[in-house]
């Protein structure tokens, strides 16, 4: 297998006739769905897409309530195991370098096995490293069943981000991204809410116990619902449409295969054409529980670990992975910080008090995830169709503007509250609008990435969380 320039697998760099240039401007489906292939994860039933979707998404959450949850237990881990307030914060700070740098071995790896056996795999290690979390003995132990836990977790980085562009439109793609984003952050501010209240009631250790539960009901639904997503698609007909040669089927096409999602059709349009039958068989759901899917053709395990690094120099995998980043170090920096801050004089709060700073950090991701997921795609349906049908990816950039203003001004606000000990609320207040950028900025830049480097998706996706 050679090495293929970007344009070679995609001439339009993801600017597509995603409207019809006519007076109805109907929906263009992009990327098209095999008409002859009902095992596309495009053309799966909406629910059985929904399940598989939520089930990664959940693996993702829990990756993050399990390890960053722990986070208003650090004071009494400090005490408890005698550590510093750095060494204490090592429960955090490796598993988040691990959760980056392993996603260089995940996409690669799932790139010529397929996902489905990662994340049946993965799954099932983050459920015995919280186990292992919950009986540690010592505080090493404990570090490194995070540590190990974030190797699993990592396997969702960039694969789940990536499942969305394997079971939906690109139309669909940032409401989508934003619900993926949420999950994600979610752990982040969910987590630690719980756990404060469990470790006051019980004890951390509960905390581990709990997250356990759950990843093993979570592996159960992974192991019986969710199928294999990669799915090697035509790159000449299948990858995107540009406005000159829209390749994209619309949605009268679709209706021809009569085989199409449930409300993705225009009900009110007749087919043009009988419906075809499919030439491939459909898969069985025990077919579909195999973990084997066969390997990528046309390559080797060693070139899919090089095909990613020449995309360090992509301007929109850099703006993406930095913004990435600065967002995710800003919340990480509050979420070390306050524990140290409300547990100790003058506020003095038990840690079942001090996890009610992640309610405003729960609201700023739901309104980061809204505006950088939704109302994006509001937007740049509004622009597209100013622009005769044809969708450009800078159309998703404009709305960065909300996190740089609402975030930046939540940084002065929590920094002057702890410099000055003000009132909680102005604690509580610039948490939520930090933890707005959170969610907002990698729903938008990836699904940007998404959209210019479709061809190369997970690749170009693992570097930006692997930040």
């Amino acid at each position: 297998m050679r090495l293929h320039s970007l344009h070679e697998l995609d001439t339009t760099e993801g600017t597509v006739q995603l409207r019809k240039d006519t007076d109805d401007a109907s929906i263009v489906l992009v990327p098209r769905p095999s008409e002859s292939d009902p095992n596309d994860p495009l053309r799966w039933p909406t629910w059985k897409k929904h399940v598989a979707f939520l089930s990664v998404c959940a693996f993702t959450f829990l990756t993050n309530y399990g390890i960053g949850g722990l986070a208003p237990a650090f004071y009494i881990l400090s005490l408890e195991f005698n550590k510093t307030v750095p060494e204490t914060s090592e429960l955090l700070l490796w598993p988040i370098l691990v959760l980056g740098v392993f996603n260089f071995f995940w996409v690669p790896v799932a790139n010529y096995f397929g996902k489905r056996p990662v994340f049946v795999f993965a799954s099932g290690l983050l459920c015995v490293c919280f186990i292992w979390g919950a009986v540690a003995k010592s505080f090493n132990s404990l570090l490194w069943s995070n540590i190990i836990a974030a190797f699993a977790g990592s396997s969702t980085e960039a694969l789940g981000a990536s499942i969305v562009n394997d079971l939906f439109f690109l139309h669909e793609r940032g409401a989508k991204m934003g619900v993926y984003m949420n999950f994600i952050s979610g752990g982040n501010t969910l987590g630690p809410l719980i756990c404060g209240f469990v470790i006051t009631g019980l004890s951390w250790r509960w905390h581990k116990w709990i997250a356990v539960i759950l990843t093993a009901l979570n592996f159960i639904t992974v192991l019986l619902f969710v199928p294999e997503t990669r799915y090697f698609r035509d790159a000449n007909l299948n990858v995107a449409g540009s406005r000159s040669n829209t390749v994209a089927s619309s949605r009268e096409d679709l209706e021809k295969v009569a085989v199409a999602t449930k409300g993705e059709i225009d009900k009110d349009q007749a087919p043009s054409a009988p419906a075809q039958v499919p030439t491939v068989a459909k898969k069985t759901w025990a077919q579909e529980l195999s973990l084997w899917s066969g390997l990528a053709p046309d390559t080797n395990l060693l070139l899919l670990f090089v095909r990613p690094l020449p995309m360090f120099v992509y301007p929109c995998v850099i703006y993406s992975f930095l913004g990435y980043a600065v967002a995710l170090v800003l919340t990480v920096s509050v979420n070390i910080l306050n524990p140290f801050v409300l547990q100790a004089p003058p506020y003095s709060w038990s840690p079942m008090i001090n996890g009610l700073i992640n309610i405003p950090g729960f609201i700023g991701n739901v309104a980061g995830s809204y505006a950088g997921g939704w109302l994006v795609d509001f937007f740049c349906d509004w622009k597209t169709r100013r622009n005769k049908g044809v969708f450009e990816p800078e159309n998703r950039l404009y709305l960065c503007i909300l996190p740089l203003l609402i975030t930046g001004a939540g940084c002065i606000v929590f920094g002057y509250g702890v410099e000055r000990t003000l009132h909680w609320t102005s604690l509580f207040f610039g948490y939520g609008m930090v933890s707005f950028a959170l969610t907002a900025v990698p729903t938008i830049t990836m699904a940007y990435v998404s959209d210019c480097l479709l061809p190369v998706n997970s690749d170009a996706l693992m570097l930006v969380n692997g930040k």
